[in-house]
């Protein structure tokens, strides 16, 4: 990937290559400022908005991290060490996890993935053939491959805000991740209790995604995400009417935003009906488009020069 040893600038292209029109609503209406919505394993979009945006996609990370664990062919069953971090975390990165500890890789890849350990996602990189810097590299190696022109990776957790992607490009890489059984069922994991050793000691976790808990939606695969700079994220690959359907949400406005566009998609898909959205959420909208057409001006002005 081009510049890689600037990441801002890296950004700017990739901003202003994008641009920030949406595409036609086709009758659905959702407070996600960026979405997009695809049958599982097509690259045909069936709704967007603003599909092509780079934008921050915090915790969404670790569904890329999963993807290059799971190319690499690493045993599952391996115990990791828990190291300590080689440098500082770019948000809160509190785990409850020990540093020294040990646990098995696949379970380190299960707590990632559904219940977004930050610290579980970074052990699995720093035991990486290569360790972190090859691992960074092959996450944006993994992205080009697949074809996520939008996308640019600098850590594994997603707790940096220099972490970004498109809703166009989340689609492919969620019909990447859903390739793998394992991926299927560690993101869809309801509780997991991960027994770690050098000390012997158990930690349980739940889902950060409420919907994998309801048999009804089908939930395939799964990850969430949630930063200041990226607001709450969702994706997933829901069962509509008996097709696996790509949801990708991205900036919603508050906690519950994903989840009530996420029954507005499947409401859609199944009706017609485009549903409605909260006069908060829409004011959210418009303060969000103005912060991204600022932060276009912004990166043009700088990689232009």
């Amino acid at each position: 990937m081009l510049f890689k040893n600037n990441l801002f600038v890296v950004w700017a292209l990739l901003l202003v290559a994008s641009g920030v029109s949406a595409a036609a609503p086709q009758g659905l209406n959702l407070a996600s400022v960026n979405a997009a919505v695809a049958y599982q394993g097509e690259s045909s979009l069936l709704f967007s908005k603003h599909p092509d945006r780079s934008v921050p996609i915090a915790s969404v990370t670790k569904l890329m991290t999963a993807l290059v664990v799971m190319d690499a062919g690493q045993p599952l069953d391996e115990w990791l060490e828990v190291y300590p971090r080689h440098k500082k975390a770019a948000n809160n990165g509190y785990s409850r996890i020990r540093i020294g500890s040990t646990l098995k890789r696949g379970d380190m890849l299960r707590i990632a993935l559904m219940s977004s350990e930050n610290l579980a996602a970074y052990t699995l990189a720093r035991h990486y053939p290569g360790g972190f810097a090859a691992f960074i590299k092959a996450m944006n190696d993994k992205a080009e491959e697949i074809g996520m022109t939008h996308s640019l990776f600098v850590e594994p957790t997603g707790l940096s805000p220099m972490n970004r992607a498109s809703a166009s490009d989340l689609v492919k890489l969620v019909n990447a991740a859903f390739k793998h059984k394992a991926l299927r069922t560690y993101t869809t994991t309801t509780y997991f209790t991960a027994h770690f050793r050098k000390p012997r000691y158990s930690l349980a976790y739940g889902n950060t995604n409420i919907l994998v808990h309801r048999d009804s939606w089908g939930v395939g695969l799964s990850k969430t995400g949630n930063l200041k700079e990226a607001g709450r994220c969702l994706v997933m690959v829901i069962n509509v009417d008996g097709r696996d359907v790509v949801t990708v949400l991205l900036d919603s406005f508050g906690t519950r935003t994903p989840i009530g566009d996420a029954g507005r998609i499947r409401r859609w898909l199944a009706t017609g009906e485009g549903g409605s959205i909260a006069k908060a959420a829409k004011d959210y909208e418009v303060r969000r488009n103005k912060l991204y057409e600022q932060a276009g001006k912004t990166a043009g002005n700088t990689a232009s020069q």
